[in-house]
């Protein structure tokens, strides 16, 4: 075998493949855009454990337990995903490593997929530990051989933060085909006043943090992925991750000062570069976190007053950032309709959600593909803050408006979000005497992310057999006064059920149960269509936002029999029999 191997890779790719070639032989992950593909491809490695948490505080604290077993251990995570393993995080700074350990926080500048647009650069301050910015592939590769390095070194959890371009975009990458095995014996030592933080010990450990980061601070003005790349001494360029790619391609000649290693920072090297050139501008996406920094030290910067601090950055824009000029708004192509993104033709959801409206629901809702119900004609999500929140806000919105006839309102959560953080919000209802109802919309599988096994489908990341959570009995088991079972292809008896338990006067858990149709993509039912003749245009079924139904020029429905997965969901709609099977 070659020692060296060159592929085309996506940023996700060569974090994987830099996992394993670095001797990684543990790692943990909540499936979670843009990072999923991070864990997938680690579990395609025979020697290399991983496994989905039910949430990403899980995930890190499994990975901290192993890096304490001595071997080396990444987590991985989306950006949202480390605000919910903060508790941990923020506490492994303190008792730092045995073995090393990588914490990967994909952000998503622009929201691609996210519910927000937060910096996790700042998590990196706040938590006292190193953390590091790949630009490309191969960065990805090399940063988390490094980042496990300095986690062994100094005795500290390091951070890795991409973001949605470095993750999805390929590029070629270079690895070493040997693994390397294990730089140690594996195995646990006791030592309290360093693993357990009651306050004595965890005094102790914060005088150890503030020395750690004293050498850290060495390590960021010598570590040869914060360089400086001269070019013109006109303007120069501070940067990191993906913004380099675009400064390079924005202003090829310039001066850059590239940083891999984005805390600590290297102030001498921030201040020689500063001298060496006539103007430094940041060039940064999101908040104004190396800017506030460099201008902390004195140094005069153009950053956010050229730069937008919301969004995505381009080439064009840090072009014209650079020139001064004023920004042009992106503008939509001529002639093209919008088109945005619904749920799948025969989504079991559409049902649920047709029904919700009609009985003029409150709608609590969640994180997955079903807050696509947000959107016309459906328009029925009424909120959506973070996973697991549907459940709580439903209790504390019936709590504030008591036995009111006009707060009817349900909480709408999908299997993988409630598994991940909805348990705990079900519990406190029956523990606090709630009334609220909970929709579990059970299609199998954590859909919105592509389709990963969760705690309740019966499989593992790696394909094993396990035991499936039985979401009745847990229902029963939690206190929930009331638990039962839909098929929400059966709209009568999901009405019934929704009505019923709207109005009971106490809590209840519905679970609307179907496979997702992604799932079987082999066993296509015959598709539907519509009797032009019977059919007077009421437009009832096209309140479901199926993209399989549309209306003819002369108002009546029409099914397109190429996208129809031949659910029974429109023809129980038509009041006229209108819609049946193809011929």
């Amino acid at each position: 075998m070659e020692s060296t191997t060159t592929k085309l890779m996506s940023g996700n790719e060569a974090i994987a493949w830099g996992a394993y070639d670095y001797g990684v032989k543990v790692a943990a992950a909540y499936p979670g855009t843009p990072s999923t593909e991070i864990l997938e491809n680690i579990a395609r490695f025979d020697d290399v454990y991983a496994e989905w948490a039910p949430n990403e505080k899980v995930a890190l604290e499994v990975a901290i337990g192993a890096c304490l077993g001595g071997v080396r251990t990444l987590a991985s995570m989306k950006h949202v995903g480390l605000n919910v393993a903060a508790d941990p995080f923020f506490t492994a700074s303190y008792i730092g490593v045995n073995g090393g350990l990588v914490i990967i926080s994909a952000d998503d500048p622009g929201m691609h997929s996210s519910q927000n647009e937060q910096d996790n650069r700042h998590y990196a301050l706040a938590a006292k530990v190193p953390m590091l910015e790949p630009a490309d592939s191969q960065e990805a590769y090399e940063f988390i051989g490094l980042a496990l390095k300095i986690s062994e070194q100094y005795d500290t959890p390091v951070l890795l933060r991409v973001t949605t371009r470095v993750s999805h975009s390929k590029g070629l990458v270079e690895r070493t085909a040997k693994r390397i095995e294990h730089l140690r014996e594996p195995g646990f030592v006791k030592n309290p006043p360093k693993y357990v933080m009651v306050p004595n010990f965890a005094r102790q450990r914060h005088d150890y943090v503030e020395q750690r980061m004293v050498r850290l601070h060495e390590l960021s003005e010598t570590t040869p992925i914060n360089r400086i790349e001269w070019g013109r001494r006109e303007v120069g360029i501070v940067t990191s991750g993906v913004a380099y790619q675009y400064a390079r391609e924005a202003r090829p000649l310039a001066s850059f000062l590239k940083l891999g290693l984005t805390h600590p920072l290297p102030e001498n090297l921030i201040r020689d570069f500063a001298e060496g050139v006539k103007k430094v501008f940041v060039v940064e996406e999101l908040d104004p976190y190396l800017e506030d920094q460099i201008k902390a030290l004195g140094i005069p910067v153009l950053g956010k007053e050229r730069f937008p601090i919301c969004g995505e950055l381009s080439p064009e824009i840090v072009k014209q950032g650079l020139s001064g000029k004023k920004r042009k708004k992106p503008g939509s192509p001529p002639n093209v309709p919008p088109r945005p993104p619904a749920l799948c033709p025969g989504c079991p959801h559409s049902a649920s959600f047709y029904t919700m409206k009609k009985l003029k629901l409150n709608v609590m809702g969640d994180i997955g593909c079903y807050t696509l119900s947000v959107a016309p004609p459906l328009e029925t999500m009424d909120s959506t803050l973070c996973m697991g929140a549907s459940i709580g806000m439903a209790h504390g919105l019936d709590k504030a408006l008591g036995p009111n006839p006009e707060s009817r309102s349900v909480a709408v959560l999908g299997d993988s979000t409630f598994l991940h953080s909805g348990i705990s919000s079900l519990m406190n209802i029956a523990y606090n005497r709630g009334t609220s109802t909970t929709v579990i919309l059970d299609n199998r599988t954590t859909a919105m992310t592509g389709f990963q096994e969760h705690a309740a489908t019966g499989r593992t990341l790696q394909g094993v057999e396990t035991p499936e959570v039985d979401f009745e009995a847990l229902g029963k088991a939690l206190g929930i006064d009331s638990v039962r079972t839909v098929d929400p292809y059966e709209m009568k008896d999901l009405e019934k059920a929704l009505k019923e338990e709207v109005e009971a006067p106490h809590s209840s858990l519905i679970i609307a149960r179907r496979d997702c149709l992604l799932l079987k993509r082999g066993e296509r039912k015959t598709p539907k269509t519509v009797d032009p003749d019977k059919c007077v245009g009421c437009n009832l079924c096209l309140l479901t936002g199926c993209p399989a139904l549309s209306q003819t020029p002369d108002g009546k429905a029409q099914i397109d029999s190429v996208v129809c997965n031949g659910c029974p969901i429109c023809q129980q709609i038509c009041k006229l029999d209108a819609i049946s099977d193809l011929a």
